[in-house]
């Protein structure tokens, strides 16, 4: 209890009034709303998974029953929509935010062929989704401070917000189209307090590029910036759980998780940031630290043989199926295959496998089998 009462007070400090109403969001006391306990409002009802968001033809790894997950779930102090989404996102140039971000500040970076997009962490830690238009396809862009996760996913025709929820520390989404729960690091549906009997289903997912402010903008200059105009009164200059330039707070390695974790493996520090890559068959983490002094890792993901690159610009890894063991080597920051062609560590012709940035405790509560490079 007490440490749920201490997530609700670091929130309550910042403020999350708002200016204008989220677009389809809820207000405290609507149908659907639940109390801090986690209690459905009486009278409440399933929805039908018809308009759920873009979900993948096989469903991803669990550790556990879907309805066990749901027992795990605990409150994470602020109710239903209380940290409210960003649904009416507005971008500026990279010049406007000058003196807004510092160079080390962290940002979590899209592209795509037609679009470069960076979302600042000081924003997205007061609202941990954004509900944003990608390329003409509907996208969230979602944080979660607690296990240190930037993920992205299609939505569809509905918009994501946040439950109030916590499995593992992890942020539990929902959508507003069925109400279902999706814990964030797992993709993946689960029954809940507004939505009993959902189809379980994983998202669609795209990646999310953890990096600095002065990495992104080096490498896209043109890049846009989420804009600090969200439509609600934020101090964006304070991080209620820390600080990450300096590294401080609940984001130090000597913080212990705010929540009960999953799991307590000791392989590596709680804190300590891993690369995950998951599918229906297993999982992998290779430690960040690890990649970034070697380059290269060859290993396994259930029984695929699997490589783990680096990436020196935007100090980030990718990990790609290898079921042929083809040879590849890492040089000045480019990859070269057997047969002698250079690819950039983005760019290897393998199949790629979806991979982030996650804290080893969530990763390892969440992937309990996981096999670890570090």
């Amino acid at each position: 209890m007490q440490r749920l009462v201490t997530r609700r007070a670091v929130l309550a400090g910042v403020g999350v009034a708002s200016l204008s109403g989220c677009i389809g969001s809820r207000q405290p006391g609507t149908p659907g709303d639940t109390s801090a306990s986690g209690a459905p409002e009486e009278g409440g009802q399933s929805r039908t998974g018809e308009n759920m968001p873009p979900t993948k033809a096989e469903q991803l790894l669990l550790p556990m029953e879907p309805s066990s997950l749901r027992e795990h779930a605990v409150s994470g102090g602020p109710p239903k929509d209380g940290i409210p989404s960003i649904d009416e996102p507005k971008f500026v140039s990279a010049e406007d935010v000058s003196g807004q971000i510092k160079p080390d500040d962290p940002v979590f970076g899209l592209a795509t062929e037609g679009t470069v997009k960076a979302y600042p962490q000081s924003i997205l830690v007061l609202h941990e989704i954004c509900n944003d238009i990608v390329d003409n396809t509907p996208v969230s862009v979602t944080y979660c401070p607690l296990t240190g996760t930037a993920m992205g996913f299609e939505r569809g025709e509905t918009m994501f917000g946040v439950s109030g929820r916590l499995v593992n520390n992890n942020l539990i989404m929902y959508d507003r189209a069925t109400e279902t729960w999706w814990p964030q690091v797992l993709a993946t549906s689960i029954p809940g307090s507004w939505n009993e009997d959902p189809p379980i289903r994983s998202l669609q997912e795209f990646r999310v590029i953890w990096t600095t402010w002065e990495r992104w903008v080096s490498k896209h200059p043109d890049t846009q910036v989420l804009s600090r105009d969200t439509g609600y009164a934020q101090n964006y200059d304070r991080d209620p759980y820390g600080s990450y330039n300096p590294r401080g707070g609940y984001y130090s390695q000597e913080a212990a998780p705010m929540f009960p974790a999953l799991s307590d493996d000791d392989r590596l520090q709680p804190k300590t940031v891993v690369i995950g890559a998951r599918t229906n068959k297993g999982a992998a983490a290779f430690e960040k630290r690890t990649l970034r002094e070697t380059k290269l890792i060859e290993g396994k993901l259930g029984e695929t043989p699997v490589v783990a690159i680096y990436e020196p610009e935007l100090d980030t890894g990718y990990v790609y199926q290898n079921p042929e063991r083809q040879q590849v080597q890492y040089q000045d920051g480019h990859v070269v295959d057997g047969a002698g062609d250079t690819h950039s560590p983005e760019a290897l012709p393998l199949e790629r496998i979806h991979a982030f940035d996650a804290m080893w405790f969530a990763w390892s509560g969440f992937y309990p089998d996981t096999t670890l490079y570090a």
